[in-house]
């Protein structure tokens, strides 16, 4: 399953950050974040829940640029 979701943040370099973060998290299958429309597609694995796994996404965007948002 495929979702996106709108987020903000300040410069392309934390966009990548947080993209990587969002890859290394429980649940995630792929993340692409583009900077310039300020979204994020996360594509989840078979059988995660996005309403369990996007909490946990945004804690360790959190990690790697504290003033980032994803708006869930």
């Amino acid at each position: 399953m495929k979702k996106s979701y709108k987020i903000e943040v300040d410069c392309a370099n934390c966009a990548a950050k947080m993209e990587d973060a969002a890859k290394k998290t429980e649940g995630v299958k792929d993340c692409v974040v583009n900077f310039m429309m300020l979204k994020m597609n996360v594509e989840f694995d078979e059988g995660a829940d996005p309403k369990e796994v996007m909490p946990r996404v945004l804690d360790n965007c959190k990690k790697v640029e504290d003033d980032c948002e994803i708006f869930l």
